[in-house]
């Protein structure tokens, strides 16, 4: 059986209800002024979940920054009910509505560090209250010292937890999938962490998708030889249909046609 490769994973980055690429660290609750924004679309959350579908394009994020994006994040899955995740405000609370409402899974960060530390207690609860199958763990991260630590709040909070083996091999005991937004380099097309890319390779033992600094249909391939085919890659301000000239869309639909080909 020929082994798994790395394949494209789609994103809708909502913002103030619109879809939107913005470079990551410029996210702050206290400092809106900072931040920058690479794209704003004209098109609405429905026609890129609408745009996924017809390609085929499965295992794609609805990720929702901040409040005011309830609607459209609604719309969007709605648009191909059963096959988007949905991430962002999800708490103990809302999580079965988002079920409810048609996300195939929910993506869970902040409820799972009440001040900027972990609770096993929360995540248990909420792996409880939908299933393991349904839900995904956001584990995004900015690097400090050489080694990565799990950032909440927009990724402006860094929390307790050390991204490595251990940490991830317990967090993978309640959910069935990785997220993991590499905060330092988002939006800035210039370049994968390819040192995260490759620990990432050697510690998960779930589907994981790595999102961050892509800029070329090369680093999927990267990707999947510094993973071995374990991690898959979302593309943002650098592709086509989100205002960028680095990737086109059609180019990863046959990356993935291809990859799959070779698995048949």
């Amino acid at each position: 059986m020929a082994a798994r490769r790395s394949v494209f994973r789609p994103c809708i980055d909502l913002h103030n209800g619109q879809v939107k690429q913005i470079v990551g660290g410029t996210l702050s609750t206290t400092e809106p002024s900072n931040l920058k924004t690479n794209f704003v679309a004209s098109h609405s959350s429905s026609y890129y979940a609408e745009l996924y579908k017809r390609h085929g394009l499965e295992g794609g994020h609805v990720i929702c920054l901040g409040a005011g994006n309830d609607e459209a994040a609604k719309n969007a899955l709605r648009a191909w009910p059963g096959h988007l995740q949905i991430g962002g405000g999800i708490t103990d609370k809302n999580c079965k509505a988002w079920i409810d409402a048609g996300a195939r899974k929910i993506i869970v960060t902040s409820y799972l560090f009440p001040d900027a530390t972990f609770s096993l207690e929360r995540l248990q609860l909420i792996s409880s209250l939908v299933g393991k199958e349904k839900l995904v763990v956001d584990v995004s991260c900015r690097s400090r010292v050489d080694k990565w630590y799990v950032a909440t709040n927009k990724w402006q909070t860094i929390t307790d937890m050390e991204l490595n083996e251990e940490s991830l091999e317990l967090l993978s005991q309640y959910c069935s999938e990785f997220l993991i937004h590499a905060a330092d380099v988002e939006g800035l097309c210039q370049g994968i962490d390819e040192e995260l890319v490759a620990k990432l390779g050697q510690w998960v033992t779930i589907p994981t998708t790595y999102a961050g600094g892509a800029q070329s249909v090369a680093d999927l391939k990267t990707v999947n030889e510094l993973s071995g085919g374990k991690v898959d890659l979302t593309y943002g301000s650098s592709l086509d249909i989100f205002g960028g000239t680095l990737v086109k869309l059609e180019d990863l639909v046959k990356f993935n046609d291809h990859s799959r080909t070779s698995l048949a």
